[in-house]
């Protein structure tokens, strides 16, 4: 398989195949172990970096948001929050501009909602310390211990979980029934090879999110969760 960023599904394998009992037992083993190891290994991080944000904007440093999980049933995503309180009240802290381009895209190059947001380009330069904590990724943390791990409504490996209105904006019925098809995961072929590099205006995330589903096997999540990390390490694409 290339790494092509914009391969079509209706030009690949378009057959939604059922999971082998085989698949279904090694990944959710894979899924809880992985997750029951690192989480315990990350506990006296997740304690730091919970103190760092309560000192830096005081209140709970984890916050969850509804969305959309398997076969459509609402699920919460858990992440440290890398935004200031009260960041859901987006037309009182984003110009018309950014608000016009968040609901287009739902993330934002220069967020000033951002912790530690002062000026302009903060976000977008990783200055501040909620860009910090999106750009490494250390915001997706608590999903491998609460998601993955404890609840099991996410995998290691799937399409990325969005909000009902982002799903329902950009794609189509059929699309909807195939991506709701799998667990969403903490990382996928999208967030692995393009992430913020490719969008939902020429299709790009939806055809790639969607090859996944149709093309999934352990040795392709696998080879997306090698490309994570190496994705990770070099900051590659995070905002």
């Amino acid at each position: 398989m290339t790494e092509n960023h914009h391969l079509r599904p209706d030009a690949q394998n378009k057959t939604l195949k059922k999971d082998s009992i085989a698949y279904r037992i090694i990944k959710r083993v894979f899924d809880f172990i992985s997750s029951l190891l690192l989480g315990i290994c990350l506990l006296i991080p997740i304690a730091v970096i919970s103190l760092v944000i309560f000192i830096k904007d005081p209140g709970t440093p984890f916050y969850k948001q509804e969305r959309a999980g398997k076969n459509g049933k609402p699920l919460y995503v858990y992440k440290f929050r890398s935004m200031r309180k009260g960041s859901d009240q987006l037309e009182a802290m984003l110009t018309p501009e950014q608000l016009e381009a968040y609901r287009r895209e739902y993330k934002l190059d220069d967020d000033p909602r951002l912790i530690g947001y002062q000026n302009e380009g903060d976000g977008s330069e990783n200055r501040c310390f909620g860009a910090k904590l999106r750009n490494t990724s250390i915001d997706e943390l608590p999903q491998i211990l609460f998601n993955i791990c404890i609840l099991g409504n996410m995998s290691v490996v799937g399409p990325r979980p969005i909000l009902e209105d982002e799903l329902q904006k950009n794609y189509t019925k059929e699309e909807q029934a195939v991506l709701l098809s799998v667990k969403p995961g903490l990382t996928g072929y999208w967030q692995a090879y393009a992430r913020n590099t490719v969008g939902y205006e020429d299709h790009g995330r939806q055809d790639m999110e969607l090859y996944y589903v149709y093309n999934r096997s352990m040795a392709f999540d696998l080879k997306i969760l090698f490309k994570t990390i190496g994705s990770v390490l070099r900051r590659k694409g995070a905002k």
